[in-house]
């Protein structure tokens, strides 16, 4: 994504942890384009060397192999760091619900080692990856930031906890925090397989082999499926602002728009069948609904447009465009 137009000035250095993942790869190329000075810090527990093989060769990466569980990457990976893209977390709802000790260690101990070495590191702000799941079982539709439920699985507490302690920290220390409240995110460098793979690559991938996509239920369940290029001006915009209003709180990344899975399969398959024509004739299978999923989910972005000027370029269907043609590209 070409951020140029967002004026983000190139002699910032910032640290993106959890760099080699999904989002954070597709940040670190986003600023690395921009000519800042980028730092990576991951563990490869969920991230892939690939996602950043390409960044290797430019000498504004640094890359440092090292654990948000471990207080000295931390402080090493902070060092002389102007802003934090914290992105490193262990992700999925069904992992923290059959593995809640390790979810917790990283998602929690890691995110506070984080927030102790950006406060001794004296970085200018840390902004971080929080998640729609913090809405837990509030049935009210749009999410509005300051109205949530209780949370629905250990993932969600360890993501509601790091907004508590981000809270504190600014209090307590005056470190600024923003967190950003990721709504299914999906694009370029997704990675489509393993067990916690995410919705529209995994479909994608099942599409491409002639397999039939499994639904969770019946396919009423709805999301606000949000495309990477949304998340990267978020952070870019996080990064930027200097109004006093707009820090030490929390925002909806989203479109703003909800799709239920059946339509969203449906698109799948349309713009799959520009490349493979068979895939059309590919069947849908449904199974049980998910243990923590919550049946539906929409975000308002208003805050996030009148406190950081956010204004989303993709919707779920130039979004989808894009990520399938990046799919097929790179993983027929």
């Amino acid at each position: 994504m070409n951020i140029s137009y967002l004026n983000l000035d190139s002699t910032y250095r910032i640290l993106v942890t959890g760099g080699a993942g999904f989002i954070g790869s597709n940040l670190c190329e986003a600023l690395l384009n921009n000519g800042n000075k980028v730092i990576c810090l991951d563990n490869f527990a969920t991230g892939k060397k690939e996602n950043i093989t390409a960044l290797q060769s430019n000498e504004d990466f640094t890359f440092i192999e090292g654990d948000i569980r471990n207080l000295e990457d931390c402080n090493k990976a902070c060092h002389e760091v102007d802003f934090v893209l914290h992105q490193a977390a262990l992700g999925s709802v069904p992992r923290s619900i059959n593995d809640p000790i390790t979810t917790n260690a990283v998602n929690v101990s890691g995110f506070l080692n984080m927030l102790v070495a950006a406060r001794e590191a004296k970085v200018k702000r840390f902004i971080y990856a929080a998640s729609s799941s913090t809405y837990g079982d509030s049935i009210k539709l749009p999410k509005i930031e300051e109205e949530i439920g209780k949370p629905l699985s250990p993932y969600a507490i360890t993501k509601y906890v790091n907004e508590l302690y981000a809270d504190i920290f600014n209090k307590t220390y005056g470190l600024e925090t923003i967190g950003l409240r990721y709504f299914n995110v999906f694009g370029r460098k997704q990675d489509p397989n393993g067990a916690y793979a995410a919705v529209i690559p995994k479909f994608v991938m099942q599409f491409m082999k002639h397999e039939s996509p499994r639904i969770n239920g019946d396919g009423s369940y709805s999301r606000d499926f949000t495309y990477i290029d949304n998340v990267i001006e978020m952070n870019i915009r996080a990064i930027l602002t200097d109004n006093k209003d707009a820090v030490n709180t929390v925002y909806n990344v989203a479109y703003g728009e909800r799709t239920d899975l059946k339509n969203l399969v449906s698109i799948l398959k349309k713009y799959l069948s520009h490349y493979d024509q068979r895939i059309g004739e590919v069947s849908i299978e449904y199974g049980p609904e998910r243990q923590g999923d919550v049946p539906h989910s929409l975000a308002s972005i208003e805050k996030a447009k009148t406190l950081l000027g956010y204004s989303p370029k993709h919707s779920i269907k130039t979004g989808l465009k894009e990520a399938v043609e990046w799919y097929w590209k790179n993983l027929k």
